[in-house]
């Protein structure tokens, strides 16, 4: 498997407060990544550093520089225009011709079933609708990497559903033209969604990993216990 990102002894440090101490890991083309943890033991600020909004501050932190990536946030940003052009601009900012980008961008919202909003101002969809039209943002780019901090944290179960099914298309190749797996890697309080969407499991305590493993033997109680005995706890529902 080619690493798409490969950090070494990785950390950042904002001022005297360490977000992330001494990360080691790599991250595989295909795979399908949650990281879990509390609140405040680095997960954002992981994803952040991956995708390279953070730049490290100790150690290494590198990337694939082919791999193409988007990144979606639990309270995606919508500009004051339509639907429709909130992705033609991001195409068009890849170098797209503004008739083309308005074209695809249409193409996209269909395979997010968002076609009949199109013309409608981003900011008045639901919370499920503007993830789903993030989602469309990210297709239209056709990404190799696609990171999301707790995408579905804020919406009804129904709008969790839909946005759940593109991500697990987005990681099976369904969203990609080409048909090859997109890496998935997400952020995620959710442990029935971590269950569900992912292949492996990274668990942040403090701004260090203290597990990482396949989702199978991460959600084996006894093998976790042995490996990292507070993100036994966690998984237990005994420490958030």
């Amino acid at each position: 498997m080619s690493l798409i990102f490969d950090l070494q002894s990785a950390g950042v440090s904002f001022g005297p407060v360490h977000a992330l101490a001494d990360v080691n890991l790599g991250i595989g083309a295909g795979e399908s990544v949650a990281l879990v943890g509390a609140n405040g033991s680095g997960k954002s600020t992981l994803l952040r550093l991956l995708h390279g909004l953070q730049r490290p501050t100790a150690g290494q932190c590198a990337c694939n520089g082919a791999a193409r990536q988007a990144m979606l946030f639990q309270r995606p940003f919508m500009l004051r225009t339509s639907a429709r052009n909130n992705v033609a601009l991001a195409l068009w900012l890849r170098g797209t011709p503004w008739q083309a980008a308005k074209q695809q961008a249409l193409v996209a919202l269909e395979r997010v079933e968002l076609a009949d909003k199109a013309g409608r101002p981003a900011r008045t969809l639901s919370g499920g609708q503007q993830q789903r039209l993030a989602m469309a943002r990210a297709w239209a780019l056709q990404p190799d990497v696609l990171m999301l901090d707790e995408p579905t944290a804020s919406l009804d179960p129904h709008a969790k559903r839909e946005v759940e099914q593109l991500m697990a298309e987005f990681a099976s190749g369904a969203q990609r033209q080409d048909g090859r797996p997109v890496t998935v890697i997400f952020a995620s309080h959710n442990l029935g969604q971590v269950k569900r969407l992912a292949t492996r499991v990274i668990y942040l305590e403090q701004g260090r990993v203290q597990a990482d493993l396949p989702v199978q033997e991460f959600f084996d109680i006894e093998r976790l216990r042995a490996v990292s005995p507070t993100a036994h706890l966690f998984v237990k529902g005994e420490q958030v």
